[in-house]
């Protein structure tokens, strides 16, 4: 029985033929048009035309950047996307003729982890995204945690920091802006500014221009020994395993799973997150530390994940 599962992202959408093991077995790329509801509807529509061409698929599943409301259906709000309470599976469903479900992104890909990726051994996982942003999942009981109005999972917006660092969502002290890449790459460029002499190899590595300092950069010279680089990916991971480990009072995970982008520093971020969480959780004396596991659905995590719900 095969599946289209969608991604669609601030730039690109990408769609794929998914089979009941998760595999790929075909895939296709489109631009997202992202100031216009209709035209990004239309380039699913395109891309899930081309896809069932010559595959039989009982559905599709979308992954969408945004509040999803429980009913799997609307969009309500996105912040880089055109829609504002947007009945996007009702749309879908007039332009392909095929049954569509609508699931946040983040969870998507955690399900695709759950279901076919790094925490397959798990009845309950916890999952967060490290890249631009934060995002987070989770899966109790062999269930994806939505919530009453389909919100539960955005870490990213627990308050880390009373009246701290300004956030996106327009409050403050957001845990996004102390764990994402955005807020690694702030601090860089704030202490190279100060003449910081830790970060002088980061400084050079950008050809001598603070504003060129990025996530990708840091990384790569934090894989090379740069003591500055890794100092920078530490401060995010301690915050992560802080900010889970309150998180892991609710939730009590068999498994906490890292993706996103920075979550290629490996154990150089996972590291310091796994002493913070250990120090942070309550009762840990009495009770197992979930494992720290890095996500290995990579790119393909939210076609499958999306696919795979829609089955």
């Amino acid at each position: 029985m095969l599946s289209i599962g969608v991604d669609i992202g601030g730039t690109k959408i990408a769609a794929g033929v998914v089979d009941e093991t998760g595999e790929i077995i075909a895939a296709t790329t489109r631009s997202t048009p992202a100031t216009d509801a209709a035209l990004i509807e239309a380039a699913v529509a395109d891309a899930v035309a081309e896809l069932r061409g010559d595959h039989e698929v009982v559905g599709v599943g979308v992954g969408a950047a945004g509040f999803v409301g429980a009913d799997r259906r609307t969009v309500n709000f996105a912040a880089n996307l055109a829609w504002r309470q947007h009945p996007l599976a009702d749309e879908l469903e007039r332009l392909t003729g095929l049954p569509v479900i609508v699931e946040n992104d983040a969870n998507a890909a955690g399900w695709a982890e759950y279901r076919f990726g790094a925490a397959t051994d798990a009845s309950h996982m916890l999952m967060a995204t490290v890249g631009t942003g934060l995002g987070g999942a989770i899966v109790l009981d062999g269930n994806l945690v939505r919530g009453s109005g389909g919100f539960a999972g955005e870490v990213a917006h627990m308050t880390a920091v009373p009246d701290g660092q300004w956030c996106g969502c327009g409050r403050r002290g957001c845990l996004e802006q102390y764990t994402a890449g955005t807020a690694m790459v702030r601090t860089a460029k704030r202490r190279a500014s100060a003449g910081d002499p830790l970060l002088g190899p980061l400084v050079q590595a950008a050809g001598g221009a603070k504003k060129e300092i990025d996530g990708p950069l840091i990384t790569r010279l934090a894989q090379q020994g740069d003591p500055g680089a890794r100092e920078l990916i530490a401060e995010i991971g301690t915050w992560l395993g802080m900010g889970l480990a309150s998180i892991a009072t609710l939730l009590d995970p068999e498994v906490i799973v890292v993706g996103g982008g920075v979550a290629a520093a490996g154990d150089l971020l996972l590291d310091p997150a796994r002493e913070a969480y250990g120090k942070n959780l309550t009762a840990r004396a009495h009770r197992p530390l979930a494992p720290f596991v890095v996500a290995s659905m990579g790119n393909r995590a939210g076609i499958v994940g999306a696919a795979d719900l829609a089955r």
